[in-house]
């Protein structure tokens, strides 16, 4: 529990001087920042691999599947992993929702922030039924299988003009029906007075969304990582690192999203990599360094040939 609680109360400390210090003030937060912080955030997930190794070492957290410290650090770097390739459709989703809202780049650091302290607690919260329900019922293992290959499939066989659409989504519309909107961005609030009636800002309604569409992405991303581990601690503290680089990530790629867009077949790969690991579980068991170099692979694989198709394409357009 003390490390629960210390794990913790590092990410609120993180995030209080993310706020109070660093973007006290609203900016444009351009790339060399974004890559700065970005390669801060993922420094930092792969160092945290140490601290698992340290504390599986010393049993200073409970271990319910009895792992050795060197397996417990290789099951976070590939929960991690997992759950930053699949960020990156969030990021998508996230650029897309703030050019439907019109959101200013000053104002989207404030909403992502408070993005992520609501996808932490929800996160959270689905982790901990997740687990509960893959040590209650093993038969659950399937089932999160089969949903990871539906997932899968669905993103390859979708087409372009199926594309999410903010202000069409039931999210937005049943907003619309419970408080007044207005479409006037005021500084950084989530709400103003307009003649004795409080509404509702864009940054508030694109906070909603994000927040909505965060517990989607969460119903693949969290069976995902349970493919690796059940282990509480492994799962949570892995998926909120990712989500912690999220933000930084956004900024970073935000303007180049284009380019890495071969990257979805590597994430469809993960996806259904993963699904098929939870249906044959028990007929063959994956070793984790096989998983790693499944999942990296394909991360990297991905990003050289859209690195390289990106390229191609401008050559031909000159």
């Amino acid at each position: 529990m003390i490390v629960w609680i210390s794990f913790l109360a590092a990410i609120l400390l993180f995030l209080a001087l993310d706020l109070g210090i660093f973007n006290r003030t609203p900016h444009i937060i351009r790339s060399k920042e974004a890559s700065k912080w970005t390669a801060i955030w993922v420094t930092m997930s792969f160092l945290f691999s140490g601290i698992i190794y340290w504390l599986y070492s010393n049993n200073y957290v409970s271990n319910p599947d009895g792992l050795k410290p060197a397996g417990a650090s290789i099951k976070y770097i590939t929960g991690y992993l997992i759950e930053l390739s699949l960020s990156v459709d969030n990021i998508f989703v996230i650029a897309i929702i703030f050019s439907a809202f019109r959101i200013p780049q000053k104002y989207q650091h404030r909403v992502l922030f408070w993005g992520i302290l609501g996808a932490i607690i929800f996160r959270g919260l689905m982790i901990y039924f997740g687990v509960f329900l893959i040590n209650k019922f093993t038969w659950t293992a399937y089932l999160f299988g089969a949903f990871l290959i539906f997932t899968a499939m669905k993103m390859l066989f979708t087409k372009e003009d199926d594309k999410f659409e903010p202000k069409k989504s039931f999210v937005y519309k049943t907003l619309r029906k419970i408080m007044p909107i207005t479409s006037h961005i005021d500084g950084e609030h989530f709400f103003v007075k307009r003649r004795h009636i409080t509404a509702a800002t864009p940054l508030f309604v694109a906070l909603i969304v994000i927040e909505v569409m965060d517990v989607v992405f969460a119903m693949d991303s969290v069976p995902a990582i349970l493919a690796i581990t059940s282990d509480p601690f492994l799962v949570f503290s892995s998926n909120i690192f990712a989500i912690l680089g999220l933000r930084s990530m956004y900024f970073f790629l935000a303007n180049m999203l284009e380019r890495f867009s071969y990257l979805e077949y590597s994430l469809i790969g993960i996806l259904t990599f993963v699904g098929l690991k939870m249906l044959l579980h028990d007929l063959y068991e994956v070793p984790e360094w096989a998983s790693l170099t499944f999942i990296a692979l394909s991360l990297i694989i991905g990003i050289v040939v859209s690195l390289k198709m990106s390229k191609e394409e401008n050559f031909e357009d000159q």
